[in-house]
């Protein structure tokens, strides 16, 4: 098995479920990223090997997952959601699967590749 996949199964419902909606916004939004256990969780990179130009990542907690994107505040978000976080990252916390808008995360998954293929 995948260590991403690993890692997805091993999560409780319904934080398993959110995970697994994410994975799939951001499988189809990046086929050109790589994504790979780094530092204990989930990272989509476009580099040859984990970390190296990263774009995003998921982490799950008890009661929600983080979807993270390591440029996020370089990215437009008019929807607001985005939360500025260290250095440039900035993310969103997610509970259910309603919270997941699969065209914004797409839109702000595509703005996060340009800005790492720049």
């Amino acid at each position: 098995m995948n260590p991403v996949t690993d890692y997805l199964t091993g999560l409780d419902a319904p934080v398993a479920e959110v995970a697994a909606k994410l994975r799939a916004v951001i499988d189809a939004a990046l086929p050109e990223a790589t994504g790979a256990m780094w530092h204990g969780h989930p990272t989509w990179s476009l580099g040859d090997r984990p970390g190296k130009a990263p774009v995003c990542l998921l982490k799950a907690y008890a009661s929600y997952v983080t979807f993270g994107l390591w440029r996020g505040q370089e990215i437009a978000d008019p929807s607001g959601r985005l939360a500025p976080g260290a250095r440039q990252m900035a993310s969103v916390k997610l509970r259910t699967v309603d919270e997941i808008d699969p065209t914004l995360f797409a839109g702000w998954l595509r703005q996060a590749y340009e800005l790492e293929t720049r």
